[in-house]
This record gives C-alpha cells, sequence and structure tokens, in this order.
C-alpha cells in the first residue's frame, strides 16, 4: 500500500494526548491516527447507510421482484 502525507491543523492538547497516549503504549503515531480515521469514516458510512434505509423503508411497499423487473425488461 503506498502512503502519503496528511498535514492537517488540531487542537495542541489533542495532539499532545494523542502523542503521549501512542508513546506510553509503544504505538506508532502514524498507525494510531490512520486507523482513527478509518473507523471514523466506518462510523459515518454506518449512519448514512442508516439513514438511507429509514428513508427508503417508505418506498419498500412499491418494489417489485427483481425476477419481475428483469421480466419486464426483455419484453
Amino acid at each position: 500500500m503506498s502512503k502519503t502525507t496528511l498535514a492537517v491543523k488540531v487542537d495542541y492538547k489533542v495532539a499532545s494526548r494523542v502523542k503521549k497516549f501512542c508513546k506510553e503504549r509503544g504505538i506508532k503515531y502514524g498507525f494510531f491516527v490512520e486507523k482513527a480515521l478509518e473507523e471514523r469514516l466506518e462510523h459515518e458510512e454506518f449512519k448514512e447507510d442508516l439513514l438511507d434505509l429509514k428513508t427508503s423503508r417508505s418506498k419498500e411497499k412499491e418494489a417489485v421482484l427483481f425476477e419481475e423487473y428483469l421480466e419486464k425488461r426483455r419484453v
């Protein structure tokens, strides 16, 4: 996997806490930040999926079986 640099400004206290946390536990700083970003992205994407599901549920009554849809397309 190729790597890139991601430069962001964060509060000094947050950066200090993260660095201290990583140092005390022997975790590489970059690894920790990368995993934290991945987890947050997954969390946000999951929330979006749930919202899509919730908003689509009302349209479920209008849905047709996939096989019926394919048959109509073949005509």
